[in-house]
This record gives C-alpha cells, structure tokens and sequence, in this order.
C-alpha cells in the first residue's frame, strides 16, 4: 500500500497530494475583481463557478481586452 499511496500521490514528499491543495487568496481575489469589472457580475455568482471555468472567463476577457487595444492603437 506504501507504493500505491506514493504514486497516487505524486511519487514524492516534496508534492502535495492529490494536486492542488490550496488556491492562492491574492490570486483568487484578482480573477474576481477582473471578472467582476468586465462583466458586472456579483462575487457570489463569479465564487460559484467552477475554477477552470473562472480561468476560462479570465482568459476570454484578456484577449478581448487585448483586441480592443490592438484596434485602438492602429486607429490613431
């Protein structure tokens, strides 16, 4: 069972098990007040999505944002 736990858990000490342990408060705050600018949505409405879902609309909204500019800057 020793080896069985290892490798599920990452083969090493050094890794937390399983994955993800813990999500990075300074982080999260940042995705749902970048979420929340764009979209007007409410904390609890951003906090209920699921995490890869919540990147997903953060990414979306960069390469809008991205767009916008690119088109501005060539406009003037």
């Amino acid at each position: 069972m020793p080896v069985l736990r290892r490798a599920l858990r990452g083969g090493t000490r050094r890794e937390p098990p399983g994955g993800i342990v813990t999500y990075a408060p300074d982080r999260l705050h940042e995705e749902v007040a970048y979420i929340a600018y764009h979209f007007h949505w409410s904390r609890n409405e951003i906090l209920d999505l699921e995490h890869p879902d919540r990147r997903r609309y953060v990414t979306n909204i960069a390469t809008f944002v991205n767009r916008a500019n690119a088109a501005s800057a060539t406009e003037t």
